[in-house]
């Protein structure tokens, strides 16, 4: 998280001499001995203030002497006792991996928790001993942090791994036939590359804590027990400060409230957008363009209605599961999915309602016949086709707990403030003859200013505009996926970028789906948006999309990229990004006189480089 934008500069307490010397003190500094010198500073701070600013004596035993000489850390210093390394796209892996981090600093061990995008793949022949927490997305793909590993530990350049110990935690969803897929390939290599497995690979599921909470126990102790003694510890300190207030997070989302709702596609649009403004409470929640905001649903009262027909079970009924309770329709209401199918209540109705068809869809070869049954049925469509006796805590059990949803957040602070502005496609259409509605959408949809939203921040720290701005930047964003270049140009004007930026955007019909059309053309004049090229799929006998635009315009786009320029993508995981991709290894390969092999490389080259980033879901 970033701090306070608006922090005046007198906040800043050092001056350029102290301050250049504090940066020389951590320049060589991991992760896990900045935290403790982090707590060690607040406890001195606070016992000076105690005793009147009398110097504190050290807090912890063994400090140095104020006369002896620590020698800086050298640059080749062995590497941490336990490196965990998560691949995450939508902020699960990082907090599993976060968790299991704090809990073997908890009992002393040093450990470093690093994103896939910020760990150098050279670096894995020095590892010894290595948690792995990663998820899957899409057709059994790896997350788009994690994409730089998979292709290294694929690739010739993989070293042989004799010497590390590891263990993996998968994350996946059963809606999907190639469930925990990166997980699994990646446990898989690590063992074909001679390193040792010490604990068996576990996949989880979209609630992740029944598995995910033993595995990570049994990390802490096997982690204890195999490097015991040997292992470097941290000098535990307790920090002395006041605590600030906690910001929001998926955990414990905090009340924003809705200060603008407007529809910014035409009315004869087939999908109606919205553009939301959300006051933001004072310390509780922070973000940078690139972040995306976590909103904490409803479902929709008719979609629950219709289960409890079908069920025909009491909704008032109080039902207590795992030390809470709710009535029925609560369950259903706010903590259920039931607006989207998964492989676990598809196998409890195969069983109750002892239907072959739907036991047939459930095997190997029909795979594709439940993928489109998890993308087309809801819950209770299930149910009218394949009806089944449930019991109350049977049909609960049987539910994917409901899950927030993720909005990239299309505005910056530099810009709106104590604000955050979102771009929501709302999910409402017929199928079967009866209404769909997206929980969230639905709800986002319908919330009128002066309404309330259960919300958090979701970080996204390997989407964000260069810290160098005299970069240029090249944005490919179709429909909602333009909401977080919305944010990065605010951004880059208010740091007053040198760099050009160039927006790509797609959409259906250019009268009705052009997203921010009048914002896009003010930025024009104003120099601040130095290109536009958009494609609009509906307006012509042949169909345009972005990729195409991309080839039209590849020795341009590659020319940017030789020149240093960082690319991103955002939207639809599905169609769109692949095609994307595709279009973009054509461009690198025709205007770069490479063949396609070396195009892939290229692109690879770039992610790892922290240019060419997405955010596709």
């Amino acid at each position: 998280m970033s701090a306070n934008p608006a922090l005046p500069a007198s906040a800043f307490p050092l001056d350029p001499e102290r301050a250049t010397r504090l940066q020389g003190l951590i320049a060589d500094l991991d992760s896990a001995t900045l935290m403790w010198v982090s707590g060690y500073a607040a406890g001195v701070a606070a016992e000076r203030a105690r005793l009147g600013g009398v110097a504190a004596l050290p807090l912890v035993s063994g400090l140095p002497a104020a006369a002896e000489t620590v020698q800086p850390a050298a640059r080749n210093a062995p590497l941490p006792a336990v490196t965990v390394l998560y691949g995450s796209q939508t902020g699960n892996g990082r907090r599993i991996a976060e968790r299991l981090g704090r809990s073997l600093e908890a009992t002393g061990l040093a450990a470093s928790v690093i994103s896939a995008a910020d760990y150098p793949t050279r670096q894995l022949a020095n590892e010894r001993f290595l948690y792995l927490v990663v998820s899957t997305q899409g057709d059994g793909d790896p997350p788009d942090d994690a994409r730089p590993l998979f292709d290294f530990l694929a690739s010739r350049r993989a070293p042989r791994l004799e010497p590390l110990s590891y263990a993996v935690l998968a994350l996946g969803d059963t809606s999907y036939p190639k469930f925990c897929a990166s997980g699994r390939i990646l446990d898989e290599r690590l063992a074909e590359l001679g390193a040792r497995r010490l604990i068996d690979r576990v996949e989880c599921d979209v609630e992740p804590e029944a598995k995910a909470g033993p595995w990570l126990e049994r990390a802490v102790t096997t982690a204890r027990s195999e490097l015991g003694a040997h292992a470097p510890r941290l000098a535990l300190v307790t920090a002395l400060r006041p605590a600030a207030p906690a910001l929001a997070s998926r955990e414990q989302p905090v009340e924003v409230e809705v200060l603008a709702n407007q529809r910014i596609s035409a009315r004869g649009a087939e999908r109606d957008v919205r553009h939301l403004e959300l006051a933001l409470p004072e310390q509780r929640m922070d973000y940078e363009p690139g972040d995306a905001i976590g909103i904490w649903p409803e479902n929709p009262p008719a979609t629950v209605e219709r289960l409890l027909e079908l069920t025909r079970l009491a909704p008032g009924l109080a039902l207590e599961l795992d030390g809470t309770t709710h009535s029925l329709r609560t369950w259903l209401t706010t903590r259920r999915e039931v607006t989207r199918l998964a492989r676990p209540f598809v196998e409890r109705v195969a069983e109750l309602s002892d239907s072959s068809e739907l036991r047939s869809w459930l095997a190997p070869e029909h795979s594709e016949r439940l993928r489109r049954a998890f993308k087309e049925l809801q819950v209770a469509d299930l149910l009218r086709q394949f009806p089944a006796e449930f019991d109350p805590e049977t049909l609960v059990r049987a539910l994917h707990p409901l899950a927030p949803r993720l909005y990239s957040v299309a505005s910056s602070r530099r810009a709106v403030g104590d604000e955050a502005h979102l771009t929501v496609a709302v999910v409402d259409y017929e199928h079967a003859g009866e209404r769909r509605r997206g929980p969230a959408s639905w709800q986002l949809a319908n919330a009128p200013a002066g309404s309330r939203l259960r919300a958090f921040v979701e970080p996204n720290a390997r989407f964000r505009v260069p810290a160098d701005a005299a970069r240029d930047v090249i944005m490919i964003g179709p429909g909602t996926g333009v909401a977080p270049f919305r944010g990065f140009l605010q951004q880059r004007v208010a740091d007053g970028a040198r760099g050009r930026n160039w927006l790509l955007f797609g959409g259906r019909r250019r009268e009705l789906d052009f997203l921010y059309q009048l914002e896009w053309q003010e930025a024009l004049k104003r120099r601040e948006l130095h290109r536009l090229d958009v494609a609009f799929s509906r307006d012509a006998a042949h169909k345009v999309y972005v990729q195409h635009r991309l080839r039209e315009h590849g020795a341009e786009i590659y020319a940017w990229l030789e020149g240093g320029a960082h690319l991103y993508v955002c939207g639809d995981a599905e169609r769109m990004a692949p095609d994307v991709h595709a279009a973009l290894v054509e461009v690198v390969a025709t205007h770069g006189g490479r063949s396609q092999e070396d195009a892939v490389d290229y692109l690879s080259a770039l992610g790892q480089a922290k240019r060419y980033a997405r955010d596709v879901y």
